[in-house]
């Protein structure tokens, strides 16, 4: 779990600004991401979800930092495994 902190002290974020950043990802055409959800704790907010690369958790990470720079952002989005698996699955 990486954690971004904005300066230390930093206002509460307002009451919509969980709204605005699953917006942002949603309607974002390049992430279009509606699997994360944002969630505010304290003076910060959280996105937890999982996706399939290190690179697109880095790009969501940056698209929310860049729009809300004086936000502390923590992540705990995961990693999924996009491809397909190499072993055959037994039942019982």
């Amino acid at each position: 779990m990486a954690r971004r902190d904005a300066e230390a002290g930093a206002e509460p974020p307002d009451d919509y600004l969980e709204a605005a950043i699953q917006r942002l990802l949603t309607e974002n055409t390049e992430i279009a991401e509606q699997g994360i959800t944002v969630t505010r704790r304290d003076h910060s907010v959280v996105l937890c979800g999982e996706v399939e690369s290190a690179q697109r958790r880095e790009e969501i990470l940056r698209l929310v930092l860049e729009r809300f720079p004086q936000v502390p952002v923590t992540v705990d989005i995961g990693l999924i495994r996009t491809q397909a698996p190499t072993e055959v699955e037994e039942l019982r």
